[in-house]
């Protein structure tokens, strides 16, 4: 254990203390959300993002570990294992360089050095290897192992098939693939050309070539999926007079014929068994590098999405607009409870406009619609400018907003939705997600698949396991820092809290339905398979706006009532007053008392009472509320309006590693290059932007036929 604390301190420059205790805090089954909210004093006040990396290293190093014993083991049984190997596996710090060592030893399927093997020549191959001249000339030498049974019928056939096992020893040469595979990831070029004169979304890198250094992981992700869909045949290129050098300065001697021979056995090796190997493993690290980049680009536009600011206290109207079926409403009130719901036909081919304005006027007025969202799928365009016309000529006290509708559909057609709406048909049930998601986008986007939330690139390409572990811990981050209403949260949601499963999370409902709201934490424990642990895991993400206990509606944890009864108490401060608006001023107070000593009299660390001293300056807090809200609009803008050197105000959709998308209002994002993203140099559009920033763009092309729009963001 002492090295991995002694590793890991020094890689995510930890005291080694608080790298111990978090290693403990995990291995004692506390999540990655309570361990970064309320075990501060023992962990440095690491954040949630640096433990799930401390602890994803951990577990490499824990593999790493287990394969190292596993290979010792393995060479150990041949009989091999000598002095050199042994502090050769110990030394190894990833796992190509174990495998390299293991290479030698690894049971081989049959191959032409083990044929050459079967028929006695390895003892020849070890007199030229050697590469002696006192050993003599290696073409009599094999004479001696002419054996016609054994179908070595001449001296070349000697040669050849030793030359085969020569061969196979230089490929199976750790210190040879490391040097070759070093090359080319530094200086090796990737070569692309098309295999068709079809045009496609590959043209780009129809006649493509980049350093592998240089290559850009959305490149790498692009250049795949179009060899993969056969448009483009891809090869790695090298100075193979500089490969070739490494290999021979580290298996040539100055050996006459034998060292003749051993360079044969050393070109072909190069050419059939090392390039070819050493190629794959270039475009795999590519891959696998390319794909981190894009997992974690994902996960921070996630991050994003999923914190962005709900509309609260509005009743919305969901449009989620058809062209054929008509156009699904919903309307739900300001706790996202469904209202109403209609079918309206605005759009062709039936374009019953008069008759749609009519129920949807008197929806509005019957239910005090505020907001409508529109989907942004098939007819938003058209269902866009109804809305806006309709909202004019009427003079309607009412915004829309149009929503991304991605996943919109996986939530109606899953199976959740059918036990929340068993009344209402799929088209109906994305009417009335569309609707929430501008509401409370992270309660409603938690029922969804985060791949299908369309915030990623290449996503259906990334390796599932390490997709699926970095959004979910994304979700489950996102969903704590925010904390959720007790009374109200979905299943869905509450499975994402600290501690609690999906079983729990819907005994909680059930427990709710049955008795009633729940009228303090405490209550928690009375909820069936909610025990101790899962309570002290949870209790503290979790919100009761009706409890007698105003610190139940806080991120206080119920283990710090105490403390923070008695910070309360040293400034005579009344629940009357905390419950009327929070205590603005505390935080001066205990400046002014001295951070330190007020902490020693309440009993806690310093981190914890500053958590404490936050929740009572304003309780129940939501992070999000301190972000811009989003852009509601009333009228209506068409791509054909556009001309370059307009002004707009637009919001981040998505960001990639080439740029960012930004909706402007014309149903189509508009594209700003990283190259226009500020006055400076940008390494990366998470420098500058991210998912839900407004920002405010220029104009710089416009193509309509192919509805691409072109921003900058510079001045």
């Amino acid at each position: 254990m002492d090295k991995y604390i002694s590793s890991l301190s020094q890689e995510f420059k930890l005291r080694s203390e608080h790298v111990k205790n978090i290693l403990d805090l995990l291995e004692d089954g506390n999540t990655i959300p309570f361990i970064a909210r309320y075990r501060k004093e023992l962990t440095g006040s690491v954040d949630d993002q640096t433990l799930r990396s401390l602890s994803e290293r951990y577990s490499y190093l824990l593999g790493l570990d287990t394969r190292r014993q596993e290979i010792y083991k393995l060479i150990d049984e041949q009989g091999k294992m000598t002095e050199e190997l042994e502090k050769a596996i110990e030394s190894a710090t990833i796992l190509a360089e174990l495998e390299d060592i293991y290479r030698p030893y690894r049971q081989k399927r049959r191959t032409r050095a083990t044929v050459a093997k079967e028929k006695g020549l390895e003892p020849l191959a070890d007199v030229i290897f050697e590469q002696d001249k006192s050993n003599g000339d290696p073409d009599a030498l094999a004479l001696e192992f002419i054996d016609e049974e054994k179908g070595v019928e001449t001296a070349e056939d000697a040669i050849k098939g030793a030359l085969d096992i020569i061969a196979e020893r230089i490929s199976d040469d750790a210190s040879v693939r490391k040097a070759i595979r070093e090359y080319c990831m530094r200086y090796a070029i990737i070569e692309v050309k098309a295999t068709t004169e079809e045009d496609s979304v590959y043209s780009t890198y129809y006649d493509f070539s980049s350093a592998v250094e240089k290559l850009q992981s959305h490149q790498t992700l692009a250049i795949n999926r179009g060899e993969r869909e056969g448009f483009l045949k891809v090869a790695v290129r090298v100075d193979e007079s500089v490969t070739r050098s490494l290999m021979y300065r580290r298996t040539l001697k100055d050996g006459g014929r034998a060292t003749e021979l051993t360079q044969e056995a050393a070109d072909d090796s190069y050419s059939r068994l090392i390039f070819p190997s050493i190629e794959r493993e270039v475009r795999n690290e590519l891959t696998e590098s390319a794909s981190k980049q894009a997992i974690k680009m994902f996960a921070m536009n996630l991050r994003d999405l999923l914190m962005q600011p709900p509309l609260k206290r509005r009743v919305v109207m969901g449009f989620d607009p058809a062209n054929r079926t008509g156009c699904k409403i919903a309307v739900v009130d300001d706790t996202g409870r469904l209202l109403d719901t209609a079918v309206v036909y605005p759009t062709a081919p039936h374009k019953r406009i008069e008759e749609a304005s009519r129920e949807l006027i008197r929806l509005i007025n019957k239910h005090g619609v505020e907001v409508i969202a529109i989907g942004n799928g098939t007819a938003s365009r058209e269902s866009e400018i109804f809305v806006a016309d309709m909202i004019t000529e009427n003079n309607l006290d009412v915004s829309y907003m149009v929503v991304s509708e991605a996943g919109a559909s996986v939530y109606s057609a899953s199976k959740l939705a059918a036990e929340e709406f068993p009344d209402y048909d799929v088209s109906l049930r994305s009417a009335v997600s569309i609707a929430r998601r501008l509401q409370d986008p992270l309660a409603e986007l938690v029922k969804i698949d985060p791949k299908a939330i369309g915030v990623g690139q290449y996503q259906h390409d990334l390796p599932k396991a390490a997709l699926d572990d970095s959004l979910g811990g994304v979700v489950e981050d996102c969903v704590n820092s925010v904390g959720v209403n007790l009374n109200t949260a979905s299943a869905p949601l509450l499975s994402h809290i600290s501690g609690i499963s999906a079983t729990v999370s819907k005994n909680i409902v059930k427990y709710r339905d049955s008795v009633g709201q729940f009228e303090s934490r405490a209550q928690l424990l009375e909820v069936s398979k909610l025990g101790p642990k899962t309570y002290e895991q949870c209790a503290g993400f979790l919100r009761v706006l009706e409890s007698d206990n105003v610190l139940d509606n806080t991120a206080v944890h119920p283990e710090s009532y105490d403390a923070a009864r008695k910070l309360l108490d040293i400034f005579e401060i009344s629940d009357e007053r905390l419950r009327s608006g929070g205590i603005p001023d505390i935080s001066k107070m205990v400046d002014e008392a001295g951070m330190e000593s007020v902490a020693e009299k309440c009993g806690v660390g310093v981190p914890t009472l500053k958590d404490i001293i936050s929740e009572l300056q304003k309780p129940g807090r939501d992070p999000r509320d301190e972000l811009p809200q989003p852009i509601l609009r009333k009228d209506v803008l068409d791509i054909s309006d556009l001309k370059p050197g307009m002004k707009l105000q637009g919001t981040v959709r998505n960001v990639i590693d080439f740029g960012a998308f930004v909706d402007i209002g014309v149903h189509q994002d508009g594209l700003v290059h990283i190259s226009k993203l500020a006055d400076k140099f940008v390494k990366h559009p998470s420098e500058v932007v991210r998912v839900g920033d407004r920002v405010e763009v220029t104009v710089l092309s416009v193509d309509t036929d192919r509805n691409r729009i072109s921003l900058s963001m510079r001045d």
